[in-house]
């Protein structure tokens, strides 16, 4: 018997028709663990729902989304009604899902939310232990796989920033059990070098499982000893690890921590060109204020100057010169005037200027002034003073002094 061969659409529709006309298939019920959750730009709801041995793709179109009264959450535990089928442009099998109920939280979801709320009430989250990033790496450390998308996405945004920063790369497994081992050697041994400013520590996006090493207590331990600033760069946008809460800081992607840790050149430029002219301003200021201070030193000194002194106490000199002659002449003309009366005074009383008029003075030997005739009663020698000289003589007295 010939097989007719048919075209991979023409399977693809068949196993499509099959499924969709099973009323088991159509009619699903199935309780299962979200993983791996995207929310969608147009309003679809993409996960996985998983238990112990197996997965399948689920998805919600947004008519049916727009009706959840709650939001759907990495490890919550629900109960889907939908209906299986394939997407034939893929040929993928998954879940269409009508309703959703939620049933509870996955083992793993619950082991998370302990270390985190463990880890919160130890310190780990505060902002007070958060280091702050260089603005200027020379050296940036990447903790990751040399093989995955994530030190790609990493090496094409720095180089595309600034062709100024090393990029140092330690490879590490960020998948498998144990991987997170890897990841703390690495954050030891550039702790230990001390030869880079920062460190990304990263991987693309997964399920929750895929991402558990970074929710490893011993790594989340590593992180916050660390003395050089790590940022996680963990996952898409919608996941959380403990690594990103204690990492110093949180980068949405492994590009964004790129973004994050190595600044633009052009914004580089900027800063040292408003530096270069804070700086040139800076220094006219100081060299406009030190030149007023030594105008002012100059002043003063001018002021306090020796020969400034000198000179001010030669005028002080002229002046006490002009004021000296000013008391010399005024007290010559007041004594002038002074013996000017006085000699008129003199003039007035003066003998000779009475004799003139007719007196004479009449004196003996020995100058005494003969006033009365009772000096006259016995011969004595007399001086008669004259306006114009004296004569000498003897008087004789007579009978004739009364």
């Amino acid at each position: 018997m010939n097989i007719k061969t048919l075209t991979v659409s023409e399977v693809t529709n068949y196993i499509k028709r099959m499924l969709d006309n099973d009323f088991i298939l159509s009619n699903l019920s199935v309780k299962g663990e979200i993983s791996n959750l995207k929310y969608h730009s147009s309003g679809h709801i993409y996960f996985t729902l998983k238990d112990n041995n197996g997965r399948i793709n689920c998805v919600m179109f947004k008519s049916n989304a727009v009706l959840l009264d709650f939001s759907l959450e990495e490890g919550m535990e629900i109960i889907i009604k939908g209906r299986a089928s394939i997407y034939p442009a893929t040929g993928s099998f998954q879940l269409y899902c009508d309703e959703i109920r939620k049933e509870g939280l996955g083992e793993l979801f619950i082991k998370f939310e302990k270390l985190k709320e463990k880890l919160s009430k130890a310190g780990y989250f505060d902002e007070d232990h958060k280091k702050a990033l260089p603005k200027n790496p020379k050296r940036i450390g990447i903790v990751t796989s040399p093989t995955g998308a994530a030190i790609k996405d990493i090496i094409n945004v720095a180089t595309r920033r600034s062709s100024l920063v090393d990029l140092v790369l330690y490879p590490a497994k960020v998948q498998g059990i144990g991987a997170y081992k890897e990841i703390i050697n690495g954050i030891n041994y550039f702790n230990k070098q001390k030869s880079v400013d920062v460190i990304i520590v990263g991987r693309g996006g997964g399920s929750i499982e895929e991402l558990w090493n970074f929710n490893e207590e011993e790594l989340a331990k590593v992180i916050f000893n660390s003395k050089i600033p790590i940022i996680s760069a963990v996952g898409h946008e919608i996941d959380f690890t403990i690594c990103d809460f204690v990492a110093d800081i949180r980068a949405a992607t492994p590009s964004q921590g790129a973004e994050i840790a190595v600044p633009l050149s052009e914004d580089i430029r900027k800063r040292l060109y408003d530096a270069s002219r804070i700086l040139d301003k800076k220094i006219n200021d100081n060299f406009n204020r030190y030149k007023r201070e030594l105008l002012g030193a100059e002043r003063l000194l001018k002021i306090h100057s020796p020969i400034t002194k000198i000179s001010n106490s030669y005028l002080e000199l002229d002046k006490l010169h002009v004021r000296l002659n000013y008391v010399i002449k005024t007290k010559m003309i007041r004594e002038k005037n002074k013996i000017e009366s006085l000699n008129n005074l003199l003039l007035a009383h003066n003998p000779i200027k009475v004799i003139s008029k007719g007196y004479a003075i009449i004196e003996d030997d020995e100058k005494n002034i003969i006033t009365s005739k009772e000096q006259l009663k016995e011969t004595v020698n007399l001086n008669i003073i004259l306006k114009d000289g004296k004569v000498k003589g003897d008087f004789i007295p007579s009978n004739d002094i009364k």
